[in-house]
């Protein structure tokens, strides 16, 4: 992999990681004054194209979502089942 695809994951996971946390933020303010929220598919999704990690530390730094079991599990699963992919990657 050349440097320059390097530096592109890494700006992607940047990215993509701050709209993690950015959307965790967003929909709990949301959720305090009583508007439209973002869909908790959509949360996921963002999860899943690599921003788990953010997701989880906006849940974390928002306290939003800690209810929700497959929210508690769910992050986390996504952010190991990434790791053990880019690992297998890198690795390889």
């Amino acid at each position: 992999m050349g440097i320059s695809m390097i530096y592109f994951v890494i700006g992607y996971l940047v990215c993509i990681n701050a709209a993690g946390l950015a959307s965790m933020g967003m929909d709990k303010r949301k959720a305090i004054r009583h508007q439209w929220r973002i869909p908790e598919a959509t949360l996921f999704l963002i999860a899943l194209l690599g921003g788990s990690l953010g997701s989880i530390v906006g849940m974390q730094l928002f306290r939003h979502k800690t209810r929700h079991w497959y929210f508690v599990w769910g992050m986390p699963a996504i952010f190991f089942i990434e790791l053990a992919l880019v690992l297998g990657i890198v690795l390889r």
